[in-house]
């Protein structure tokens, strides 16, 4: 009943695929390629969680208490750090991701992760913590409320209940930039599109595509993965333009035939340019019942020494399928190759070690991936 399943939903696929080949086959390309040097920038920062409810980190954590003390003590508060025991702070690292383009005064949100031993980040406040990028330099301050999805609550005795990870938290908005990263964009002479999977067919797509626009041979595939595009002389300090006109181009896409397996859950998935050569399969399997009974056998009337004992009775039978030597033809389509394999009864756990073999023998015309 699953193979039957599977069967129709993957023959539903094809049908669609079939009926929407020229509308699948183009994308836009501002949906396939991204533009060199345009990219988000992360961002990493230590700080302090204050207002916990004695689910912070114990004095084991030499660190907490040491950045505790050099706060306080940069608020003109004197004290040794040998004589705090807080059990509401806890150290944390700050992350975030600076986007393209952002401006200062813009807001981000931030992720904070415990890094000691805190049992819980619930209904804490990150205090102001200093955001730096890979040079070093400070891009952004954070702080707020911390929103966790889990909670851990526990008893004098030990015992406890957790849901989720109550040690990871997100602070919406929760950063503000204060430095912004240059693109000079406009002073481009050329630009670099990059695909996001690289095949060589789409990006020779592409560059024509992108000079039938330009009416002109602007733009050229250096390799299967990026086009190199010339600014035209009307559109020279006015890149942002160009981008704008030419992102919204539609390019038709070609890509690799690819079979996904799920051995775990029995899941295959096909792309409508999977192909079969032509090969013999011969599919069976072995069924084998086993039936237990038990038997009480009971010492006779007036016997001496005699005990009551349970006996097992076995009834093993073994019964193996015919196996069949099927055919199967070259297959053009995704609906041809499970037709085939249709023919000869396969379930989809059978079908996943059918494809792995016809991988193996030379048979199948396509990428497997195992998930």
């Amino acid at each position: 009943m699953a193979g039957k399943r599977l069967v129709t939903i993957l023959l539903a696929l094809a049908f669609l695929g079939s009926a929407f080949t020229d509308s699948a086959s183009a994308a836009r390309l501002k949906d396939i390629t991204n533009i060199q040097g345009v990219r988000d920038n992360q961002l990493i920062g230590y700080g302090l969680v204050v207002g916990l409810l004695k689910t912070g980190d114990d004095q084991k954590i030499l660190f907490t208490i040491q950045s505790l003390a050099s706060m306080l003590s940069r608020m003109g508060v004197k004290i040794n750090a040998g004589e705090l025991r807080p059990r509401n702070v806890a150290a944390v690292v700050v992350t975030a991701n600076l986007p393209p383009f952002s401006t200062v005064g813009s807001r981000l949100d931030v992720q904070v992760a415990s890094i000691g031993n805190a049992k819980s980040l619930v209904g804490g406040t990150l205090l102001m913590t200093p955001l730096k990028g890979a040079d070093g330099r400070v891009y952004a301050m954070a702080q707020g409320q911390i929103i966790t999805g889990g909670y851990s609550f526990g008893g004098e005795s030990g015992t406890g209940v957790t849901k989720n990870h109550p040690t990871v938290g997100s602070i919406p908005n929760g950063s503000i930039i204060e430095r912004e990263v240059r693109y000079a964009i406009n002073d481009r002479a050329d630009i670099i599109l990059t695909l996001m999977r690289q095949d060589f067919t789409t990006a020779v797509n592409m560059a024509e595509t992108i000079n039938d626009y330009l009416e002109g041979p602007y733009a050229m595939a250096r390799d299967g993965g990026s086009v190199k595009l010339r600014v035209p002389g009307e559109y020279q300090s006015r890149v942002v333009t160009l981008i704008a006109k030419i992102e919204g181009l539609e390019v038709e896409t070609d890509r690799r035939a690819k079979v996904v397996l799920n051995e775990r859950t029995g899941t295959v998935v096909m792309g409508s340019d999977v192909r079969l050569s032509t090969i013999a399969i011969s599919h069976g399997s072995l069924k084998i019942k086993i039936n237990n009974q038990y038997n009480v056998s009971q010492p006779g009337p007036f016997s001496s020494g005699g005990k009551t004992t349970v006996t097992p009775s076995s009834d093993i039978s073994a019964v193996e399928e015919k196996s069949r030597m099927a055919v199967v033809k070259g297959a053009v389509t995704i609906g041809d190759v499970v037709m085939s394999l249709n023919s000869i009864g396969v379930s989809p756990r059978d079908l996943i070690n059918i494809l792995q073999a016809l991988k193996a023998a030379g048979a199948l015309e396509a990428e497997m991936e195992v998930i």
